[in-house]
């Protein structure tokens, strides 16, 4: 359990910084927001490429849960930039 918990957090905050770096929020983003922006991002992204048969199992700290994280992350961004009308999350 609590390395699950871990793993969710590596992930997330990988997943959750590279995503800030694409998205132009990275100087406007600390630790705990890049890890909470990634860790649903994976349930995002796990939801949106199990929905499209492609598979999105975030599972353990890999490239794999990283990569679906990180497309999660992207996407949760966008959406809040569009919610928002800025660039800053």
């Amino acid at each position: 359990m609590l390395w699950t918990i871990i793993g969710w957090i590596v992930v997330g905050a990988i997943a959750g910084w590279l995503a800030s770096l694409v998205m132009g929020t990275n100087r406007g983003q600390s630790l705990v927001e890049d890890i909470v922006i990634g860790i649903i991002g994976g349930i995002i992204g796990g939801f949106i490429l199990n929905a499209l048969d492609i598979g999105g199992e975030v599972e353990g700290i890999n490239l794999v849960s990283i990569l679906v994280a990180f497309f999660g992350a992207v996407v949760l961004l966008l959406i809040l930039r569009a919610v928002r009308g800025t660039a800053q999350v």
